[in-house]
Parts: structure tokens; sequence; C-alpha cells
């Protein structure tokens, strides 16, 4: 069923927007949960609290890219359920790991000012990712977006994991560079 369609369903407020939403974009929300969350459980109660999301959100909202928002839906979702998790037991895992390579170029805070800093950090590295290479660019969406592994990136790409590393740390700081420039770091 087409995108349209589907949020169509979910405006008429029709119970099987839910079920298409599943056919059509499960795989897709189940790996992003999967890659943070190291349990399967952990990544399906992700993925049904992402179609509980959507419920809740449309209407009002009507996205353009229901990919995108379910993605950005379960992605929230799901390093919230990680958090919360690991808030005792710190370290380890893959989704510490790629956050902490990222510290060094984004700061988080908590307020409106710092809201409004993340939406101008969030276009600025839009931005950034437009002047990547296509490989580079797909290389690092898969580490920081979706928060996949360096062997599936590798699997993913034929990227050797030595040459996965050095492409991201090569990115990263290409990054702080970019953000500096912007004034944003």
């Amino acid at each position: 069923m087409e995108d349209g369609k589907i949020v169509d369903l979910y405006w008429s407020r029709d119970q099987r927007a839910i079920a298409e939403t599943g056919t059509k974009y499960g795989k897709y929300c189940y790996t992003i949960a999967r890659h943070i969350l190291s349990l399967p459980e952990d990544a399906e109660e992700s993925v049904n609290d992402t179609w509980l999301a959507a419920w809740n959100a449309m209407p009002p909202h009507r996205p353009s890219v229901l990919s995108t928002f379910l993605g950005k839906l379960t992605r929230r979702i799901s390093l919230k359920k990680w958090r919360d998790r690991s808030r005792d037991k710190r370290g380890g895992g893959e989704v510490a790991l790629a956050l902490e390579e990222l510290e060094e170029c984004v700061a988080y805070g908590g307020g409106v000012e710092e809201a409004v800093e993340a939406r101008e950090l969030a276009a600025a590295i839009d931005r950034f990712l437009e002047t990547l290479p296509v490989l580079e660019r797909d290389v690092f969406v898969a580490r920081y977006w979706f928060l996949a592994s360096l062997p599936e990136i590798g699997e993913k790409f034929g990227t050797g994991g030595s040459r996965t590393k050095s492409m991201l740390f090569r990115t990263r700081e290409k990054l702080k560079k970019y953000l500096h420039k912007e004034g944003l770091l």
C-alpha cells in the first residue's frame, strides 16, 4: 500500500493502518530497534511502541515521508529504552560506543535554547552529509543513525574493519571542522 493511503488510514482512525504499517515498515523499524537494543524482545516492544506513537501522532501530524517519520519514532523510543535500561549499568555495547565517538563533535543540552541549537546543528549536519561521497555518507549514517556495528557496516558496504574505522574517524574530523566553520562548535 502507498504511504499516502497508510497515512489516510491513520487520519480516519482505521485500525488497518497499523497492520499496513507493520507489513510495509516492520522489518525496517525492527532493524533500527535491534541495532540499539541487544534483546530481540526489547526491539519488538520498541516497534510496537512505534506503532502506538504513530497512531497518537496522526492526526494532527501528517508526515510527508512515512519511512523517515517511523524511523525517527523507532530510534527515539529505542534510545529512551536503552538509556532507561542502562542507567545503572554504564559502558559496553555498540550504542554507547557510537554515541561516545560522536560526543566530541556534538554536545547535547536540555532547554529551549538548546532545542533551537539542536535544530541548527541537525540542519548543519544534513548540509555536511550532502558534501560527502555516497559511500562515506552511507557508512556515517549506518553508524550514527542506525547505530550499526563496525562488522555489520563492513559487510554491508564491502569495507574491511580497519577501513571502516578509518573512514568514520576521518569523517568525524571533517564534521568537527565543518561545524567549527559554521560556528556551531
